[in-house]
């Protein structure tokens, strides 16, 4: 059995930086994913994609990223339960839940932090006959190592953000990219869509709109997609496919724990970021309010003055002293 703090359920960027919040108060935190690695989506889906809304940093590879909230928290000695589900949960008692795990792992801890980002990820496929036969094999729909695609022929379809964001870092690595969008419009970044635009127009992309993917060819690996327009239909010869038009969270045994769910995401106070259950809080994309953002810098603030709170609920007749972690003589990692 583990005994900790605070429960942390995730470990993408905001769970990770909330071990470090949580580290300033002196509460230990005990980390659970049903991912095989920290990171969350920052690993499992774009490590190799960089970001660019970081405070501080004009641009960090999403890895590079989990890689430094890693360092970050290490003085404060965190643990980790990865490659496992977060199942069942109950009150054992005053202030303490207790979790078990779907590989059977317990944890006790007095405060439940959600931090599972949308939730469990599942992708959008285009209806596309027999596309399982060729994934893995052809097909992707996640680009986790750019490497992959040097001086290969790649199609990718898709008109958000994902999609723009990866014809432009992949045009200089592959050999011929093209890009099909079903309209010729895009919902992505103004900036994104003026740069493939860009290089559309200098014949560095192929861009083909109103169009999309409805057919697939190959043997042992996919050779050709077959892409309809409003004229004709045409085999394009291609290494690989990689359609990107999202993926499909679902909440998973968490919707079943009595919290309040507004269209798939869990409702807070924004005083705190706690949930209808005492106890249980919920930052990061997986939370609903009003004026939402979901970018990981509104998580890390979710998860700053989610601890603040936390303390005050473990040990409500402890004075919490607020401290910078600039102020001289103060060591905030002891």
């Amino acid at each position: 059995m583990i005994k900790t703090d605070i429960l942390i359920v995730g470990a993408g960027p905001v769970g990770l930086f909330t071990v470090f919040e949580a580290g300033l108060l002196k509460l230990k935190c005990h980390i659970v994913d049903v991912l095989p690695q920290v990171g969350g989506q920052l690993s499992e889906i774009y490590p190799k994609k960089p970001i660019y809304d970081i405070p501080g940093y004009p641009s960090v590879l999403a890895g590079d990223l989990v890689d430094n909230l890693m360092k970050q928290i290490k003085p404060f000695k965190p643990t980790f339960t990865l490659g496992e589900k977060a199942s069942e949960i109950k009150s054992i008692g005053d202030k303490m839940y207790q979790m078990t795990t779907d590989r059977g792992t317990v944890i006790q801890a007095p405060v439940i932090a959600i931090a599972g980002g949308l939730g469990v990820f599942t992708p959008r496929k285009p209806p596309i006959p027999n596309i399982e036969d060729y994934e893995r094999k052809g097909i992707d729909y996640m680009v986790k190592d750019p490497e992959q695609y040097r001086d290969k022929s790649i199609l990718i379809a898709g008109g958000g953000d994902s999609a723009l964001d990866w014809t432009i870092e992949l045009q200089g690595i592959a050999k011929e990219i093209t890009l099909v969008h079903r309209r010729t419009s895009f919902r992505g970044a103004l900036d994104s869509v003026d740069k493939v635009m860009a290089l559309a127009q200098a014949g560095k992309v192929n861009l083909i709109t109103e169009a999309q993917a409805i057919g697939i060819k190959g043997g042992d690996h996919l050779t050709h997609v077959t892409i309809k327009t409003k004229e004709s239909e045409a085999d394009i010869a291609v290494d690989y496919f990689i359609p990107l038009f999202g993926l499909t969270p679902k909440l998973g045994p968490i919707a079943d724990w009595g919290l309040g769910i507004d269209r798939g995401s869990i409702e807070v106070n924004t005083v705190d970021y706690s949930t209808n259950v005492p106890g249980i809080y919920a930052i990061g994309d997986i939370n609903t309010y009003e004026g939402k953002l979901k970018l990981i810098l509104c998580g890390f603030h979710e998860g700053t003055l989610m601890v603040q709170s936390a303390f005050k609920y473990i040990y409500p007749d402890q004075k919490l002293s607020f401290k910078y972690t600039t102020v001289s003589g103060v060591n905030a990692f002891e």
